[in-house]
């Protein structure tokens, strides 16, 4: 494994029957990683259980919002946010009509297939340094 899990607590997380939803789910994970080593400033990135659900912190710099994994109602898995951030808003201006989402939390994933690095890793990057970013004002 290319990233192995810090715990079988968390790794227990992705055994899931859906196949395809794990496959998705480790893609993302991979990407997620892959995502940080291009990016110094957010420092070490910490996979910890949040809800249940794997989850993405910057432990030390603070410098992200918290990412997670999941297996919503709406489709197979997805890659959450924090509801109450501008990320999907962003996200969806920058990538109009390419994924569907879950309101301002969600890109929701029915097949692995779908996840496309350029602009998942695009919304990756702007979560893990979402706090260095200056605020709009207005």
């Amino acid at each position: 494994m290319k990233y192995p899990f810090p715990s079988a607590k968390i790794e227990d997380a992705f055994d899931l029957g859906d196949t395809e939803a794990r496959q998705g789910l480790l893609a993302l994970r991979d990407l997620i990683f892959e995502t940080a080593t291009d990016l110094p400033e957010a420092g070490r990135i910490e996979e910890a259980l949040r809800w249940g659900q794997p989850a993405y912190l910057t432990p030390e710099t603070k410098s992200g919002s918290t990412i997670r994994l999941g297996v919503p109602k709406g489709a197979r898995f997805g890659l959450f946010v924090h509801c109450q951030s501008r990320l999907i808003p962003e996200y969806l201006t920058t990538f109009p009509a390419w994924d569907r989402v879950e309101g301002t939390r969600a890109i929701l994933f029915d097949h692995a297939s779908e996840i496309e690095s350029l602009r998942h890793g695009w919304l990756i990057k702007r979560a893990l340094t979402y706090h260095l970013r200056p605020t709009a004002k207005g």
